[in-house]
């Protein structure tokens, strides 16, 4: 039997990030930064289990496939990419030119994590932050290289060192909190940045903030946000006690 339908007329706002294999925290995150009616779609891209320059810079030979593999018949408003140490191993533009030859999208708004920072600075004012990094040097150097040629500079800095992808996730918060502070306090400092998507940040933003009396970002809260505001949909995504001063 012949079933006969119609097609809804309009569809919500839709938006489209690329995760890496390893990471069990952009998911859930971008959820309660990008609620309904805002459609999130994710698409996978193989990461190592080792945040090193060497696995950081493999990933941009999938990033192509990996963006071809999210829905074809979405509409997206944008898409990002989650990976703050990889974009800046890779280069930003790279990155960025990868994901729109795989969607055949070039006029495509894109995102990362380091875009989003330098962005989320300007609309804050901030041209010095204080930098809580899970990565190990190598990785590290890299970042605030990419940051200073942005315009931000790393007035204070500090580091857990952590090289294992399933180590970084589970780094508690209590001990993310105690760093923005303590790195929050520097006196050159006028922000805090929590890099890593898949540090769970989100519910130390605002305690860090009454701490130090300074901004606090994070990876996966700056990317949120700059790809609302590229998508044209900020007035969905804002949550009280998840974004903070942003």
């Amino acid at each position: 039997m012949h079933l006969d339908h119609v097609a809804e007329p309009s569809r919500p706002p839709q938006i489209g990030v690329i995760v890496l294999q390893a990471d069990e925290s952009l998911e859930p995150d971008f959820r309660r930064l990008l609620p309904a009616p805002i459609e999130v779609l994710a698409s996978r891209v193989p990461s190592g289990e080792h945040v090193l320059p060497e696995t950081l810079a493999a990933m941009e030979g999938t990033l192509s496939e990996a963006a071809g593999r999210l829905p074809g018949g979405a509409r997206f408003a944008s898409v990002g990419y989650g990976c703050t140490s990889a974009t800046a191993q890779i280069g930003a533009e790279r990155v960025h030119a990868r994901i729109r030859a795989g969607l055949k999208a070039p006029d495509l708004p894109v995102s990362d994590p380091v875009t989003a920072c330098l962005a989320a600075a300007r609309a804050l004012g901030i041209s010095r932050i204080g930098l809580v990094s899970p990565y190990v040097a190598s990785v590290s150097d890299r970042l605030r290289a990419a940051f200073g040629t942005g315009g931000l500079e790393v007035a204070a800095f500090g580091s857990f060192n952590v090289s294992e992808e399933a180590r970084v996730v589970r780094i508690a918060g209590s001990s993310i909190r105690e760093a923005g502070i303590r790195i929050g306090t520097a006196q050159d400092c006028e922000a805090v940045f929590l890099s890593c998507t898949n540090l769970r940040t989100l519910d130390e933003i605002e305690p860090i903030e009454a701490a130090i009396g300074k901004p606090v970002l994070a990876s996966n809260q700056v990317l949120a946000w700059h790809l609302a505001m590229l998508g044209g949909v900020a007035g969905q995504a804002r949550i009280p006690g998840v974004l903070g001063r942003l």
